[in-house]
């Protein structure tokens, strides 16, 4: 045993607690070292990171960008993609464009002058005699552009118009323009003809003639005459009409 303050000698072991207090002593002191340079580390990083971070924000904020603005191959294939919005809005404007010209090769009316009391009292006598005058026509076709079947008139109109030709090429042109216009299963316009009446223009188209169309003609003349013309002679269009010639003639 040794005093209190006795120092130890060479080569002799620390004993119990000096001993564990010694090795944590000196524990610490050897761990403090890189504990320290840690921390340093970490705040240089964070540091660093911290400074990084607007650069990457601008950096993503400018992907979205793009990524808003893509083309059609974009990741997401959305249908807000930029080319794309453009490329309909292109075909939106071709379509807009053709449906114009062919409204251009439509007549809005016939030109005619107004009609009396007497004429418009006569349409009421006979589906013909309506149909027999342009002011008659047109005032029916008025009728039948509210009801959204206004295709029926100006099919009958081209068929009468195809008739007074004689130039083959005309004829073979004009004909063509009616049935895409008219006959065709794709086309808007198309008018209601049963299929004895398709398979006969189907084979009137072949050697087209001013009478390619004439069945079919007959049919929408006679679908007009059973189904619109009642519902005209009843209309608003015919009875104001009626009633502001009428009260002309009594002034008159």
């Amino acid at each position: 045993m040794r005093g209190a303050g006795e120092p130890l000698s060479p080569g002799a072991q620390p004993t119990g607690t000096e001993g564990e207090a010694g090795e944590d002593s000196r524990r610490g002191a050897a761990t403090d070292t890189p504990m320290g340079s840690e921390r340093m580390e970490m705040r240089k990083r964070q540091m660093s990171t911290t400074q990084e971070t607007p650069g990457a924000a601008q950096t993503q904020h400018s992907a979205g960008n793009r990524g808003s603005n893509a083309c059609c191959f974009c990741w997401c294939c959305c249908c807000s993609c930029s080319c794309l919005t453009v490329r309909n809005q292109d075909e939106e404007r071709t379509r807009r464009a053709s449906h114009e010209l062919e409204a251009e090769g439509i007549p809005n009316c016939e030109e005619s002058p107004a009609p009396t009391l007497e004429e418009v009292n006569a349409w009421a006598q006979s589906f013909d005699k309506l149909m027999l005058t342009p002011a008659g026509r047109n005032a029916f076709r008025e009728f039948l552009r509210t009801e959204f079947s206004e295709e029926n008139m100006l099919f009958w109109m081209a068929c009468e118009e195809l008739k007074q030709e004689s130039n083959k090429s005309v004829i073979e042109e004009k004909a063509r323009l009616i049935y895409e216009d008219y006959i065709s299963i794709l086309s808007p316009k198309e008018v209601s003809l049963d299929s004895r009446v398709r398979e006969v223009i189907n084979r009137n188209m072949l050697e087209p003639s001013q009478h390619t169309f004439d069945d079919a003609q007959l049919q929408i003349y006679t679908l007009m005459h059973r189904d619109s013309y009642p519902r005209f002679m009843n209309s608003a269009i015919y009875k104001d009409l009626l009633r502001s010639l009428s009260e002309k003639s009594i002034e008159a």
